[in-house]
């Protein structure tokens, strides 16, 4: 495949004053990124949450100069939480668009395929926001990703052995399961209950569900047998509500282990808070930024805590910074450039224009940077995977509240000590 570069107009539009002529150096231009999100379907909330959090980082990045003088833009497609949907829309892109990047999937089943039939194939950088199943790890060491692929969420390898040990440190000794029967679920259980059961755990029943169903019934009842101390539920905001209003209903114990993209408002609404205030959760990262709390409600008309938003944004930044320091939007360069602006002995540079532009300076005075974002510092390793601490939280009277961290080094030792 032909490189994806400005000069080409292969990777990005190009509109200058003079169409016949040579461009000027400081012509208008615009860098056209994919983004391939779930803004509708079960995973409906956090594609629209996630898609809007790119668009203001590239908002924010425009305001403090652009990109090697050009103009960031998202091309927005709706993957309809399907993993076909998502192939279909993200060739459109590579092959007709031509862009060097794709921002997203958001959830596993929808990331996977996109990678494995059109960005790693076309040589094209992918960079997920959402999406935590191991799958991905294990497609780079076999391989597969060909270096092309990054996510600003950590793995569930990871995010499982979090959710085991606070689990078990607020009393859940007992726990049924229910979970979305995809790539992320699966995992996302396996991981968890290998580590919950060795630090002394028990599972007393673990049930499958497939997405957008019009009733569960049947699965909160086989949940329900066993007598548990809470419900450990994998979900969706959409499905997850409907799932624990049933729960609830049935008569099951108002305790819950969530994971991450639950503690959402859509969910805490649909269930009703009053029903609430004994559920707990894990996510990676740390709580926003004040920038970011402040800006994207103004901005999105959606709170700053809506699933996947803040590493969204992270994403398009790091993205957007990548361009910068590679000096053309190639994806080549760009993957290369990604782990550079994160470079641990850079200037410190924070989320919002006015960081942006001291980030865009530095990296233009050929001078190393270190983007801080939203979900706070972060690596990249050779898979694309990255490390973190995980945020503890629970939700208290209709509101998620911090109630602690594990940082990656806790997790590290807590997997080496159940032999992981």
């Amino acid at each position: 495949m032909r490189p994806r570069t400005i000069a080409a107009v292969v990777a990005v539009s190009l509109t200058v004053l003079a169409p016949s002529a040579a461009p000027p150096v400081d012509a208008q231009c615009t860098v056209t990124i994919g983004v391939v999100m779930e803004l509708t379907g079960p995973a409906g909330q956090f594609g629209q949450a996630g898609a809007k959090a790119v668009e203001l980082a590239f908002r924010d990045l425009n305001e403090a100069g652009g990109v090697g003088g050009c103009k960031l833009a998202a091309e927005i497609r709706d993957s309809q939480s399907q993993g076909s949907v998502a192939v279909d829309v993200a060739k459109q892109l590579v092959e007709v668009k031509r862009v060097p990047a794709v921002i997203g999937g958001i959830i596993s089943s929808v990331s996977i395929p996109v990678l494995t039939s059109v960005t790693a194939p076309a040589g094209v950088v992918q960079i997920s926001p959402a999406s935590s199943s191991p799958t991905l790890t294990n497609l780079g060491r076999e391989g597969k990703s060909g270096g092309w692929f990054f996510r600003t969420i950590t793995t569930d390898a990871l995010q499982g052995v979090a959710a085991a040990k606070y689990a078990l440190d607020t009393g859940f000794k007992r726990v049924s399961i229910i979970h979305v029967n995809n790539d992320f679920g699966v995992n996302m259980v396996r991981e968890f209950a290998k580590a919950y059961q060795s630090l002394g755990g028990h599972i007393v029943s673990t049930t499958p569900y497939n997405p957008s169903q019009a009733s569960y019934q049947p699965e909160v009842t086989k949940a329900l047998e066993g007598n548990p101390d809470a419900l450990y539920l994998v979900s969706y905001p959409d499905d997850g509500a409907t799932i624990a209003r049933t729960w609830i209903s049935q008569g099951g114990v108002r305790k819950f282990l969530l994971n991450d993209g639950m503690n959402a408002a859509g969910f805490i609404k649909d269930v009703g808070p009053q029903y609430l205030n004994d559920a707990y959760g894990t996510s990676s990262g740390t709580p926003s930024t004040e920038y970011f709390e402040k800006e994207y409600p103004a901005f999105s008309k959606l709170d700053a805590g809506a699933p996947a938003a803040d590493r969204s944004y992270d994403a398009g930044a790091i993205l957007g910074l990548a361009i910068a320091q590679a000096g053309k939007a190639e994806s080549a360069a760009i993957r290369d450039a990604i782990r550079k602006v994160l470079d641990p002995k850079g200037t410190v540079v924070y989320a919002g224009a006015g960081e942006f532009k001291k980030g865009l300076g530095l990296l233009k005075e050929g001078k190393a940077i270190r983007y801080v974002g939203v979900i706070g510092p972060v690596q990249f390793d050779r898979y694309g995977d990255i490390t973190g601490p995980f945020r503890l939280w629970r939700i208290k009277d209709g509101q998620v509240t911090t109630t602690g961290e594990m940082s990656a080094a806790d997790v590290d030792q807590l997997k080496a000590k159940l032999g992981d």
